[in-house]
């Protein structure tokens, strides 16, 4: 045996010998039941295969996502279904490909085709499609300006800016990856549905008798999948949200409130559409049923007490206004004109604005924003006191001398970790390249380069408290309102700016958590960094180019997109998260927080809640501290219950009943009671349902939504919920409302 065959085995061996030792496995037990611990360094992961099918995929979900995002319900596509699909490609390229040597015996000798398809392969190839299915924050900007501002963007400029607000958060990934990456405690349970699939699609196993393997599970699940979502994505779209108050009475604007699971607080509403449940939460088979507790007393404080309570009182004239809406208003109850009040350099126009009178919020929206700020005081206290000393000891010591979980210790001995040079020369280059954008092209995007400076303390100095909460509970608080906040004060007036800032503020921390939870995924799949670092920045910038060339091709080519009042019945290019993104440039931007939560305004009173946000985790580690013995306290994570409610709106109702359900039963009922069938089929049962979903929706789209062929019948309606859109103040007449 030569000596490299010798260091291979060893390698090898040394690695299979650590999987057997459970003190060195990780401390969390999901962790532990899930992701393997063996590693074969020698494994090529870089291939032709790799290049060729990632770049596709990548391509692919690119467009798909974008393609369908401007849907009423959007349908994410997610990495996972890519994840399936380029398994028998893989494994044919395989077979059919030369493996012929080029260049052999010299420095540059390589293969197209090296061998068997092996999983390190799959997960990089995956990687490259996790960036094409991540979404592009920055396109709300484009759409924003071109379609509701109607203002000129040339392609270069939003090309540029899109460009540099994805690759932003590079930067931030490699300055806290030490803390969000390497420590077991950071566990990123969203990660664990794809080691569970990987697992499932390349090892061999046998099947038990009266059971199934996993890739047998798999495959009928995913056919399950495919085959529902022909009834919510086209038969019958009501699945979406049964809102059974509605139906028991259909002429109460009040029950109509309260049952509407689109429209309304969503009282007794339950949706059966997997799209519906994972639109803006996840899936929930990923939730640790602390985390999944945590959002359901949150949703349940904020929309049964919070709400109606306001409601009900009458607050902020919130009576004249539909109780659950993303809407801007007059105080007559009609819709704001926003082109009244914008003169002809785009700015606020204050005698037009005077005469038009201050805009109001739904209640709903308004107390929204009050938990956004609440969130982000909560926050920032929450990790300083629950995480203060950890984040502290890994500050002094980097790691040395502090145990580590078998995961860490493989990655160190086997690869060349990622020079922090390399992403501070990309951090560097973004900045410079993102000012350079706004000075040069100042007169479309307003927003001044000491703007991008500040934009990049926000960014920062947030990156590592949500990356924690992110790592440990798979909710992440997003900064668009501290964002919208701080510019929105400074530089009042200037709606581009505000919304720019946003994005550069905010969409560089959500990258840099998403890269730092790829990185995760690499962990656990022994990925080499640099090969990681390579497919992670190759990936971004495809995904961000194809993502913005799909958007551009839509608001060219479609007719009054985005325009609810304009479109055709039934049509789906209602643009949920694009008319909140306006609407936030609007309140922020055009008119700006002093005029509405300011001095000026009428919700002044709302800022309490930056207050409230601050006090609420102190109070938890207070008991937490009082009552050791009992560990529970711990599990209230105040970032999680405030956190989750910054996705509504566009979020709905029944997209928290039923996300809450089903993780009761997956987190809860089947952890707890069927550890075993948890541990072979949760994550599995989520990647099914996901890919499912997926091929079903893209095929319905192109054989029938292409052709605009519909149907109109009862069940057509996703909600049958007319009256819960009606303001209950007896004074305000509202078209389709009653007179009452």
């Amino acid at each position: 045996m030569d000596s490299d065959q010798e260091i291979k085995e060893a390698l090898i061996t040394t690695n299979d010998g650590a999987s057997r030792s459970d003190d060195e496995n990780s401390p969390i037990e999901q962790v532990a039941l899930t992701v393997p611990v063996t590693d074969d360094p020698f494994l090529p992961v870089f291939t032709f295969r790799t290049w060729t099918l990632g770049t596709l995929a990548c391509i692919f979900l690119s467009f798909l996502n974008q393609f369908f995002g401007f849907r009423r319900e959007p349908l994410s596509v997610t990495a996972i279904s890519a994840q399936i699909a380029v398994v028998p490609l893989g494994h044919l390229m395989a077979a059919t490909v030369t493996n012929r040597v080029f260049m052999k015996g010299k420095k540059w000798e390589f293969t197209l085709n090296p061998g068997k398809f092996n999983v390190k392969e799959h997960v990089l190839i995956t990687i490259f499609a996790s960036s094409g299915a991540a979404s592009v924050y920055a396109i709300h900007l484009v759409s924003a300006i071109k379609v509701f501002y109607r203002k000129e963007i040339t392609v270069l400029v939003a090309l540029l800016v899109v460009l540099t607000t994805q690759v932003l958060g590079f930067g931030w990934a490699g300055v806290f990856r030490r803390y969000l990456v390497e420590p077991a405690a950071m566990w990123w349970p969203q990660n664990l549905v794809q080691v569970s699939l990987f697992r499932a699609l390349h090892e061999t196993e046998e099947r038990q008798k009266g059971g199934l393997t996993r890739n047998q599970f798999f495959l009928i699940t995913f056919i399950c999948s495919f085959a529902y979502y022909v009834f919510p994505g086209y038969l019958f779209p009501m699945l979406t949200s049964l809102s059974w108050l509605c139906w028991v009475f259909p002429n109460s604007v009040i029950a109509q409130q309260l049952g509407s699971g689109l429209n309304g607080l969503g009282l007794g509403a339950v949706g059966f559409d997997w799209s519906s449940i994972c639109s803006y939460l996840g899936t929930p088979l990923a939730s640790p049923w602390f985390a999944t507790a945590n959002i359901a007393v949150g949703f349940g404080i904020f929309m049964y007490l919070i709400v109606p309570t306001a409601y009900t009182l009458n607050l902020y004239h919130a009576r004249r206004f539909p109780i659950f809406s993303d809407g801007l208003f007059s105080s007559d109850g009609q819709n704001y004109n926003i082109s009244a009040i914008t003169d002809s350099n785009f700015h606020l126009d204050l005698e037009a604005y005077q005469r038009e009178g201050p805009l109001y919020l739904s209640t709903m929206f308004a107390m929204s924003y009050g938990i956004g700020f609440a969130c982000l005081s909560a926050t920032l206290v929450h990790v300083l006191l629950f995480h203060g000393s950890d984040i502290l000891q890994l500050s002094k010591s980097a790691f040395q001398g502090k145990k580590i979980d078998i995961h860490t210790k493989i990655m160190r001995k086997n690869y060349k970790q990622v020079p922090e040079w390399w992403f501070l020369c990309i951090l560097l280059f973004s900045i410079t390249a993102a000012i350079f954008v706004c000075e040069y092209y100042n007169d479309q995007l307003q927003l001044p380069w000491w703007g991008v400076m500040l934009a990049c303390v926000v960014a920062v100095s947030f990156t590592l408290p949500v990356g924690i909460i992110r790592a440990t509970t798979n909710q992440a608080p997003a900064l668009n309102v501290i964002t919208e906040y701080i510019i929105g004060y400074i530089y009042p007036g200037y709606p581009i700016a505000v919304m720019l800032f946003k994005v550069y503020g905010n969409m560089s921390m959500k990258q840099a958590i998403f890269f730092l939870q790829d990185f995760k995924l690499g962990h656990y799949m022994k990925i080499p960094p640099r090969a990681m670092f390579l497919a992670q920045v190759l990936g971004t910038i495809i995904a961000a180019i194809v993502h913005l060339l799909t958007a551009w091709w839509l608001i060219e080519t479609v007719p009054n997109i985005c325009h609810r009042e304009l479109l055709p019945a039934g049509s789906p290019w209602t643009c949920p998260g694009d008319h909140v993104f306006y609407d936030a440039s609007v309140i922020w931007g055009l008119i700006g927080p002093r005029r509405i939560f300011g001095n000026l305004g009428h919700y002044s009173a709302i800022n309490w809640f930056f207050l409230a946000g601050a006090i609420a985790p102190l109070v938890v580690w207070l008991a937490h501290k009082a009552f050791p013995d009992k560990p529970w306290i711990k599990l209230i994570t105040m970032p999680v219950i405030l956190g989750a409610l910054t996705e509504m709106p566009p979020a709905t109702p029944v997209n928290y009943t039923s996300w809450v359900l089903v993780g009761f039963a997956s987190g809860f009922v089947a952890y707890r009671y069927y550890r075993g069938w948890w541990t072979r089929h949760n994550y599995l049962l989520s990647g099914a349902l996901d890919a499912g979903l997926a091929f079903m929706g893209v095929f319905l789209y192109l054989c029938l939504g292409m052709q605009h062929i519909s149907l109109d019948w009862w069940g057509s309606n996703s909600d049958r919920c007319p009256l819960a859109s009606c303001p209950s103040d007896s004074g305000v007449i509202s078209k389709g409302c009653p007179i009452f």
